[in-house]
């Protein structure tokens, strides 16, 4: 039988509703939450660190980079097999994708969630938890990354995102899909994401922005932040990574003060690329500077950008580990 750490954080698989508040609250201590799952020792012999036990929308960059310290100084012990890391929903996706760039392992990471609460009609929580389990114990899940269990799929941290507010098949993985699925009696791998990279890094840079572009938008963030000592800079730019005039002006002057801007799509599909030459047209922006983010998402771009700036801030080194291998 494996040996399967489990770090709990917090998020709505720990919480339960108060009346007096009217809403959900942080409630469950990590062994309540195994407790709550029948005949899950079946499966592994679990041990349970508690890491947190906060809303997740409460998650900071710096608290992730800190779960990376402590996964690394648990997987290093050869009685652990395995890790299993529940989470909030909302920003599962950033720290399962920091984890998935500084740590570098064989064994199984593996983190999950809940959408309904302990005390919800239909809740959510045993399943997935159960789920987990059998994914961290599975030898078919070594050499993966670091893999999101939810609602029987397995997917992989750099391609899943949050895509309901309330559903609970919200983790998905537009353009991709799961990697596989969890049934009763095995855990089932379709396919391995060949898109696999790790940063060693023994800090992060966590004063990284990301904007967001909209019509019209004349990037006036970006001068807010410039004038706030912000590091480096994410834009979600509009359809291929094309932005409004103004805007590019602005990124312009990021870029020639030599602070790494990086250009995401706000689209959830496909990659960016310089296509359009005009003023904010994807082509002159990478002539002039600007990284290309490939097909990430701007949170995972902008926690990308902090492992980076946490090892190096030699730009064509940030630049290769963004655009080498899928702009060669």
């Amino acid at each position: 039988m494996k040996n399967i750490l489990v770090i709990t954080t917090g998020g709505t698989i720990a919480m339960k509703y108060d009346p007096v508040k009217d809403a959900f609250v942080p409630a469950k201590s990590g062994k309540e939450l195994l407790n709550s799952v029948p005949g899950i020792n079946m499966f592994a012999q679990l041990k349970l660190v508690e890491f947190s036990n906060i809303d997740s929308s409460e998650m900071t960059p710096e608290m992730m980079f800190r779960l990376t310290q402590t996964i690394n100084q648990h997987l290093v012990r050869d009685e652990v097999d395995g890790i299993i890391v529940t989470h909030g929903t909302d920003t599962l996706e950033e720290t399962a994708y920091i984890i998935d760039l500084l740590v570098d392992s064989e064994k199984p990471i593996v983190l999950t969630a809940a959408m309904r609460g302990f005390d919800e009609l239909g809740t959510d929580v045993p399943t997935n938890l159960l789920a987990a389990v059998k994914a961290a114990s599975s030898d078919s899940c070594r050499n993966l990354g670091t893999l999101v269990v939810k609602n029987d799929e397995i997917h992989a941290a750099r391609e899943v995102i949050k895509t309901y507010t309330s559903n609970v098949a919200t983790l998905e993985s537009p353009g991709y899909g799961p990697l596989g699925i969890i049934d009763p009696d095995h855990v089932i791998i379709f396919r391995k994401s060949i898109i696999r990279e790790t940063i060693v890094a023994k800090r992060i840079e966590p004063n990284v922005a990301l904007y967001k572009m909209s019509a019209g938008n004349d990037g006036s963030s970006i001068d807010y932040g410039l004038k706030n000592n912000i590091k480096g800079f994410v834009i979600e730019g509009l359809g291929r990574g094309n932005l409004p005039t103004k805007a590019a002006e602005k990124v312009l002057r990021a870029i020639n003060l030599g602070l790494p801007v990086v250009l995401t799509s706000r689209c959830f599909k496909g990659r960016v690329l310089g296509l359009y030459g005009g003023t904010g047209g994807g082509k002159k922006l990478h002539d002039a500077g600007i990284i290309y983010g490939g097909d990430l998402s701007g949170p995972k771009a902008r926690i990308k950008l902090m492992c980076a700036l946490g090892k190096t801030s030699d730009m064509l080194e940030i630049k290769k580990m963004f655009e080498g291998g899928m702009y060669g």
